[in-house]
């Protein structure tokens, strides 16, 4: 076979190798594109129609009606279809029962909310299938009404909330153009995520054989569940950006059900939240989340591979057979992605010369910072403010450091501005 290219002999090692690495590299770049291409479009689409439903809701609708008879299934209509991951949703459901809504209302948002969205179900949609994404809501809503209930019923006396607890409600813009800052920051508040997601589903689909995981149903449905719901449960998984994830791990031979319980487990619960909700709620109520989630999630998991066979609409899209309108998002997102890195990069380079050089620097806490969007945000305010030659805000820690000749308390007025609490 080498005789043609190479006089009759066998080319050396090296050269096969080399060029093996070549062909592996670029399908690895081929599936990192055939993953844009898919995810795009329904993203893009998804944090539009956030926006959207961001402009159209009045701010205070959904504290107004989760109380009373009724409010966990309130909370559930109106949290399963807002896009907010574990980075936002921690505080919304703290700030809902912060201002009045049963415990059972905000469990019920806490454990709903976060495994789906309009962006969410349109990306598992464009991946894996309406009846899975159907499927998907259909959980959430599930498992969020059966926590509230629970958590009514059995949670016991209802328990304090420390004030520290704030939620972020900015004022600064309206109409269209809070749409459109809506949706940048929810894109922005997830874009780490969504860039490993992308990476890791391109390495899945280029390097692991497909049937690989195949050996898994070997074990068992309620063992493979298991061993899923052990990985993701400490876990931070975006609902959004891990359904790549999960959808080259189905065609590598997991089965579908226990993409469910990744994709239910996985948003709906990490160590971050687990430690909120202690916080907020006590240790009984988040037992009775906790158990929700990994019942349901598996439950729900078996149903689903009882009664469905997934395709994967999503899989096989190659970029000479891609519509105009995806390789344009694909670009766009690509081009938001770039932005939202060089951004980061900047924002630390910032934080580490005003650490090393300034010496009339002043920091100032801040609360209500949710995602990477509340950050860019507030920097946006105080970069913008008269006084100030260079400022960085940290979400974890929350905090703002501002050189110029602002005082602490003009610096504190800003951050009010902004829509989030000074803490000096």
């Amino acid at each position: 076979m080498y005789a043609a290219t190479c006089g009759g002999q066998r080319p050396p090692d090296g050269y096969t190798q080399r060029h093996g690495d070549e062909a592996m590299m670029t399908q690895f770049l081929m599936s990192l594109w055939d993953v844009m291409l898919a995810l795009a479009p329904w993203l893009l689409l998804g944090a539009a129609l956030s926006g959207i439903i961001h402009v159209l809701l009045p701010s205070d609708f959904v504290r107004r009606h989760l109380t009373g008879r009724g409010s966990v299934i309130k909370s559930v209509i109106l949290g399963v279809p807002l896009p907010l991951c574990s980075c936002g949703v921690i505080p919304a459901g703290l700030g809902l029962k912060k201002d009045g809504a049963s415990d059972g209302a905000s469990v019920g948002f806490l454990i709903s909310t976060p495994q789906t969205g309009v962006d969410s179900v349109l990306v598992a949609a464009s991946f894996l299938g309406w009846p899975f994404a159907i499927f998907k809501v259909i959980a959430a809503a599930v498992t969020g009404l059966v926590g509230g209930v629970l958590t009514d019923q059995f949670g016991g006396a209802r328990h304090a909330l420390d004030d520290g607890f704030q939620q972020d409600e900015s004022h600064e813009q309206t109409g269209m153009a809070a749409g459109i800052a809506h949706a940048d920051d929810l894109i922005q508040s997830i874009w780490g995520w969504l860039a490993v997601g992308v990476i890791i589903s391109a390495a899945i689909t280029t390097f692991m054989p497909a049937n690989a995981l195949a050996s898994w149903t070997t074990w068992g449905p309620i063992v493979t569940m298991l061993v899923v719901l052990v990985v993701s449960l400490p876990l931070y998984v975006c609902a959004t950006a891990s359904v790549p994830i999960a959808a080259s791990l189905v065609a590598a031979g997991m089965p579908t059900g226990a993409a469910l319980v990744f994709l239910m487990a996985g948003p709906a619960s990490n160590v971050a939240t687990i430690g909120a909700i202690l916080k907020g709620f006590g240790p009984r109520i988040l037992g009775i989340y906790l158990s929700t989630i990994v019942v349901g999630s598996v439950g729900l998991g078996l149903l689903f591979d009882t009664w469905f066979s997934t395709t994967l609409t999503g899989a096989g899209m190659h970029g000479e057979h891609a519509s105009l309108m995806a390789t344009a998002s694909a670009w766009g997102l690509f081009a938001l992605l770039l932005r939202y890195a060089a951004g980061d990069a900047q924002r630390w380079l910032n934080a580490r010369r005003m650490t090393e050089t300034a010496t009339d620097r002043i920091v100032v806490g801040v609360e209500g910072m949710t995602c990477g969007g509340c950050v860019s945000r507030l920097e946006r305010v105080l970069k913008g403010a008269e006084g100030v030659t260079m400022a960085s805000v940290k979400l974890q820690p929350g905090q703002a450091t501002v050189q110029g000749s602002l005082d602490v308390e003009a610096i504190a007025g800003l951050i009010n501005e902004a829509g989030f609490k000074p803490v000096i």
